[in-house]
């Protein structure tokens, strides 16, 4: 494992999920804590039960409304099979976490994190799934390894 980059002016890691907020309360959230980059977790960011989040009109709303930049990063989605297992209900949270963590590990997460993310807090990003909330998401689990990554990084849930 490498060594935790020392971040002396503590960036911060933000995380939301769309689920149950409108478009308003969404870019509105995003603009009051002046994100400049969405990083989408999800594994399926094109469905149609996504929205107005769904992934190119996303990509524009962020660009067109709030001067946001997008991306799609596979390294952070689960791996399909995990996924399913969980959603249909035939492994835990705790399974489904440490399959999360080894998928993190055999993709060489931190190198990704450390090659191409800043911790500079004028870059302020923010990580994007559809749950409402984070306690059960794979959102939470990336942010922690931002936090590792970057030494003193506060994880923020929108």
């Amino acid at each position: 494992m490498s060594k935790a980059k020392k971040n002396p002016t503590a960036a911060k890691i933000y995380t939301i999920g769309f689920t149950k907020k409108s478009a308003e309360q969404f870019f509105e959230l995003l603009e009051l804590h002046n994100i400049t980059n969405v990083i989408d977790v999800r594994l399926y960011n094109n469905t149609q039960l996504s929205g107005f989040a769904k992934s190119a009109d996303l990509k524009f709303f962020l660009k067109r409304i709030s001067a946001i930049e997008y991306k799609h990063d596979l390294k952070f989605t689960p791996a399909e099979e995990s996924l399913n297992l969980y959603k249909r209900g035939l492994i835990d949270w705790e399974d489904y976490v440490k399959d999360f963590e080894t998928n993190m590990n055999e993709r060489r997460i931190v190198r990704h994190i450390t090659q191409n993310y800043s911790d500079s807090p004028e870059v302020r990003y923010c990580l994007l799934c559809a749950e409402p909330s984070a306690n059960f998401c794979q959102r939470r689990l990336v942010a922690e390894k931002f936090a590792e990554v970057f030494d003193g990084m506060e994880i923020i849930h929108l």
